[in-house]
């Protein structure tokens, strides 16, 4: 808004001067001056309305009236004012090439028309000028371009992240207390039957869940925990030994765990997915497996971390050692595991033993 202001402001004034100078009769130079004030004060109203006016149209009418200005006007500072609004518009709102080719069309015109002089430097120097001013801002706008596509690519994977992050949790609710209350509610219909029939049953059936409720409490907390963020400032090794201690606690299961020489991943979201892996771990044991016993170790093999997680419970349905490539294909053992292994490019190897335990061993690539 402000270049055609001074638009308005250069034609008009060159307009005025001109009855002065060369007198009031009709000339084409007054001609010229005249559809020039009327484009310009055009581009004013034009502002607000579509389709706007073509930036490369109006510097081709602003050269021409430079050009004008500089051969035929009878105004000797016409020219000089015409050259740095020209290289002004120029400059702000067209690339480099195209300010490199006006600018140095005008210092040759200039040239031809002054035979040198303090006016021809003045003017390549003003040329350069506006050319480096118009190669700045074109990097500018390629490294803003660029900061705005990462931006957008983040803001991308985050809403993904978010969104799996969701459907884990709501799955992990229905599989879990969701499961859990559904029990509660139908054992309290047998309750309301039994009340009527027989009150020793019914005791016997609310003595019993009232430890449903025990264990649904417990499975709450879990759940709970699971979804709490890794302390900060705390190292992966801290984190884990804390979470094994309160599993014990939680859930009266003795735990142990062994840590050796162990470096934090250089991404916080890798320790995160490593926590989440030992949280889910720790809650399919206490879920399923029946166990009295677990052992968490971690340790660093080479540029991988390396983490075992070993119980003496019921095991999985199946025997023997699998793959996660092969637990894939089969589509068995914990979904979700699976899953962030393979987020994370890590491999996975599931021992089965039925009646006698299981365990689960994990190498993720440190990055």
């Amino acid at each position: 808004m402000a270049l055609r202001i001074a638009r308005v402001a250069l034609a008009f004034t060159t307009l005025g001067a001109y009855p002065f100078v060369a007198g009031a009769r009709m000339s084409a130079s007054l001609a010229f001056l005249v559809a020039y004030a009327i484009f310009a004060t055009g581009t004013l109203y034009e502002i607000h309305s579509a389709p706007k006016p073509n930036a490369l149209v109006a510097l081709i009418i602003d050269w021409a009236f430079f050009a004008y200005c500089l051969m035929l006007l009878p105004l000797p500072w016409a020219p000089a004012l015409a050259l740095g609004y020209l290289l002004c518009s120029a400059a702000m709102l067209h690339p480099y090439l195209r300010v490199m080719i006006v600018g140095s069309l005008a210092v040759v015109l200039i040239g031809l028309g002054t035979g040198g002089g303090s006016f021809f430097w003045l003017s390549v120097a003003s040329a350069a000028l506006a050319t480096a001013f118009a190669l700045h801002k074109d990097n500018q706008d390629t490294r803003m371009s660029r900061v705005l596509r990462h931006n957008v690519m983040i803001r991308s994977d985050a809403e993904g992240a978010r969104e799996a992050e969701r459907q884990r949790v709501a799955a992990d609710f229905h599989d879990g207390p969701l499961q859990n209350f559904i029990s509660f509610q139908m054992r309290l219909e047998i309750i309301k039957k039994l009340l009527g029939r027989d009150v020793q049953a019914a005791m016997q059936e609310l003595k019993q869940l009232q430890e449903l409720c025990k264990e649904q409490v417990t499975e709450l907390r879990g759940f709970v925990r699971s979804m709490r963020p890794v302390d900060e400032g705390a190292s992966l090794g801290s984190s884990l030994s804390r979470m094994v201690e309160q599993f014990q606690r939680d859930t009266g299961i003795a735990a142990s765990f062994s840590s050796g020489e162990i470096c934090d991943p250089s991404q916080t979201e890798v320790s995160l997915e490593l926590l989440q892996i030992v949280r889910e771990t720790l809650h399919n044991i206490h879920k399923h497996s029946g166990a009295s016993r677990v052992a968490v170790s971690v340790g660093l093999r080479g540029r991988k971390i390396e983490m075992k997680a070993e119980d003496n419970g019921g095991g999985f349905p199946f025997s023997g050692a699998f793959t996660l490539d092969e637990l894939e294909l089969m589509r068995m053992g914990p979904a979700s595991i699976r899953r962030r292994v393979r987020m994370l490019g890590g491999d996975l190897m599931l021992h089965s033993r039925p009646g006698q335990g299981a365990s689960l061993e994990i190498s993720v690539p440190l990055v």
